[in-house]
This record gives structure tokens, sequence and C-alpha cells, in this order.
């Protein structure tokens, strides 16, 4: 899955059979991100509405860092490893993941009001389909973009580990609005590589192709989800 010539293909004509084999694994995408999200909401509101395991969260916090380690072991295993893995692994690696992940939003229920949650919900949804409809159908090419973005998110990352020992309001406000923009910018740039991945991927690939592009998409969509509700959330 070497994406170096992938992109010298976007202005070409796409044939029958590319198309084809292109809305098989598009679909498989979706439907593989959208059952990621449905497992981390289930879990996470089984664990919010639990007891045991909230106190277990918020009496011993070494917990949520276990989590949150567990979740970059697994996103680095399955970038690093998706072509050594078979695909039904890398798919119940990407449904651990989602696990995982729930189990660290649960905390946002109690943050946030019931009503914030769902409707930051639905305007993730709504952007994000917004900008991968336009990475899916755009023919420029936006390497150069994505790697702008990429540059912007590792930017984000230093000056959030900064906010932690700073704790300033403001600079929070301003990490919440680099997020939005950022993870916008990426939905678009992603998009447009799983296509390309799906059209000139090895056959014998393309369920790892559905697995990997599940994984980015859905990494795009909570990041994005998370920081518009630290912008528009109601606060409980």
């Amino acid at each position: 899955m070497d994406l170096n010539n992938f992109y010298n293909n976007l202005s070409q004509p796409v044939d029958s059979s590319q198309s084809g084999r292109l809305t098989l694994v598009m679909r498989q995408v979706f439907l593989k991100m959208t059952l990621g999200l449905i497992v981390s909401a289930l879990v996470a509101l089984f664990a919010a509405s639990s007891g045991t395991v909230m106190n277990l969260m918020y009496s011993h916090t070494a917990a949520i860092w276990i989590l949150f380690l567990i979740e970059i072991g697994l996103v680095f295993a399955i970038s690093g490893a998706i072509n050594k893995l078979s695909s039904p692994v890398a798919s119940l690696l990407f449904y651990l993941f989602a696990v995982v992940n729930g189990l660290t939003l649960t905390p946002i229920f109690y943050i946030y009001t019931g009503s914030s949650i769902f409707k930051t919900f639905f305007i993730t949804a709504g952007v994000f389909g917004a900008m991968s409809i336009y990475g899916y159908f755009t023919t420029k090419d936006l390497t150069r973009f994505g790697t702008f973005v990429v540059m912007a998110l590792f930017g984000l990352i230093i000056v959030s580990v900064v906010n932690l020992f700073l704790h300033s309001s403001a600079l929070e406000y301003g990490i919440s609005i680099a997020g939005v923009l950022i993870f916008i910018g990426l939905t678009a740039w992603d998009t447009q590589r799983i296509k390309q991945m799906a059209l000139y991927a090895p056959d014998e690939s393309l369920g790892k192709v559905a697995t990997i592009g599940a994984l980015n998409l859905y990494l795009d969509f909570i990041n994005l989800f998370i920081y518009l509700l630290r912008l528009i959330g109601n606060r409980n």
C-alpha cells in the first residue's frame, strides 16, 4: 500500500472496474467507522451509568493514563503493523480500540449536559460529512495541504501539553478553535488518501485498507467532536 505514486493519479479517469472497487471499499470504510462510533457510544453510556466504573476511574487516576496508553498502543499496532496483520485481526484491534476509547470518553457525560453532547454530535456529523464529501470528490491534490495540517497537529499537541501547566483559559479556547480547524482539514485529506488507497492497493489488501481508513476517519470524527464540545458544549 505505497502511497508515493497514488497522488499522481488524481486527475486520471476512473474506469468501471475501479469504480466498483472504490464503492465497495469506501462503503466498508464508513460502515466500520460508524460501527466503531456506535461501540464507543454504547461503552461510554454504560460506563457513565455504572457507579463502579466511575468510582474506579475517579479514585484511581492512573486508570485514565493506562487507558490512554492502551489507545496509543493500539493505534500504533494497527497503523504500523497493518501489512503484517490479517484483515480479521486488524478489524478486531480496531473495535477493541473503539471500546477503550469509549471508556476514556465517559467523563464527558459528567462534564457536559446531555443535550449539548447530542447537539455537538450532530453538528460534528454534518461538518465531518461535508469535508469527507469534499475530500472524496475534489480533483485537487491535497498532499501539501495535508502535510501542513499534520505539522499543525504536532504544534497543537505541544501547545496543549504546555497548557497543562499554564492552565490558561484563553489559550485553551485558542487550542479548541485550532483543533476544530485542523481536524476539519484532516478529514478531507484522509478521505482523499483512503480513496487513492482503495483505487490502487492490491486486491488482497483491500480489507486492510478499509480498516486503516476507518481508523483514520474515526479519529478525525472523535477529535473534531471533542474540540467542538469544548467550544460550544454547556457544562453541568
